[in-house]
């Protein structure tokens, strides 16, 4: 899988964001845009995430598994399936790792203290918007070429970026147009 370093902030949630880190993921071609443990830490940090010490590649390693874990539970959701009962399971795995938060000082949630605290905080953040009122609320991309998961807040989204998927599709529909018109 080829790396890219766009990596996208523009779904709704960190964790769904995290799912972004692999573009065309249901094409011919996808991309892994988490390539490095250098992304990671540009990842996380973006996320309001950066752990205390830097990420190291088992950490990279982590995050990969932890994205490949949640896109089942998140598809399944969305199409208002029943999830793998398989990936529950790890997704608990995940969770029983996870620690409590702490407050600094100045009453903001204190930086985790590893790559791996971080990833159990998208992991329970996942956890609730899946099992809470806000489940409902996930979409996929409606372009074929995407697929990408979202959180459509409004309840009238189509596509995971009107400025990405919601112009390839217009201009798709342009084409189509043009050409039935010869």
């Amino acid at each position: 899988m080829p790396t890219n370093p766009d990596l996208r902030y523009d779904t709704g949630a960190t964790w769904l964001d995290l799912l972004a880190t692999v573009g065309s993921a249901y094409g011919p071609a996808p991309v892994d845009r988490l390539g490095s443990v250098e992304l990671l830490a540009r990842w996380l940090e973006r996320q309001g995430l950066a752990p205390t010490a830097a990420p190291d590649d088992d950490d990279l390693a982590r995050a990969r598994e932890l994205r490949e874990l949640l896109r089942p539970l998140g598809l399944a959701a969305a199409a208002g399936r029943a999830p793998d009962p398989a990936a529950v399971e790890g997704l608990n795995a995940v969770l029983a790792r996870d620690t409590p938060l702490q407050l600094t000082p100045a009453l903001s949630v204190a930086a985790p203290p590893t790559a791996e605290a971080a990833l159990t905080r998208i992991a329970r953040q996942a956890a609730e918007h899946l099992a809470g009122p806000t489940a409902g609320r996930l979409r996929t991309c409606d372009d074929h070429d995407c697929g990408m998961l979202f959180d459509d807040v409004t309840g009238r989204r189509r596509w995971c970026s009107a400025a990405v998927c919601g112009v390839r599709h217009r201009v798709r529909a342009h084409r189509d147009r043009a050409a039935a018109g010869d």
